[in-house]
């Protein structure tokens, strides 16, 4: 998880410090599409919202979702995947909170036709979450096991006899 924070966080601000340095505010260049790259500064969180409100409210925002999302990474670090996403998602925050520091907004440069400008910072997250969610979906057969009394199998699970479900060659434990 780490080292997927790391590194979105370097490239993140890599690829911003690129723009800043060869861009000017409010210029645009057409790549393909309809998508420009454009150099455009979000004072606000997501898509632009809390624009208008203040500084500290736009921190706290993102350092109570930051802490909530490496909290829960904490309490549930053994489904698979599941570190790619958080380190997607805090990269990506961690990216977008230095620029609000350093520089009081995000750097945005990619401006796709109706949808807000946006940058890698802000992809991560997306990918994180998709990321997120995709830990959380059942896999394989097992979420769909029922035992002789039609009870839901899943593995990992033992009943209060602590008895054990073989099925295919596999064991799955008895939920209760």
């Amino acid at each position: 998880m780490l080292i997927v924070c790391g590194l979105v966080v370097v490239v993140d601000q890599a690829t911003k410090g690129a723009i800043i340095a060869t861009m000017v505010p409010g210029e645009r260049t057409d790549l393909a599409l309809g998508v420009d790259l454009a150099r455009v500064t979000n004072s606000g969180i997501a898509f632009g919202l809390l624009d208008e409100g203040s500084d500290g409210l736009v921190l706290a925002v993102t350092i109570v979702s930051l802490s909530l999302v490496v909290g829960w990474f904490a309490f549930d670090t053994t489904r698979p995947w599941f570190w790619l996403g958080v380190g997607l998602l805090t990269g990506g925050a961690l990216g977008n909170l230095a620029d609000r520091i350093r520089a009081g907004g995000v750097t945005d440069f990619i401006d796709a036709p109706l949808w807000p400008a946006f940058n890698l910072a802000d992809v991560a997250i997306t990918g994180g979450v998709i990321a997120r969610v995709a830990a959380n979906i059942p896999r394989g057969e097992a979420s769909q096991v029922f035992d002789a009394r039609g009870r839901i199998v899943t593995p990992g699970l033992i009943d209060t006899h602590g008895h054990v479900f073989e099925q295919d060659g596999a064991m799955w434990f008895r939920a209760t």
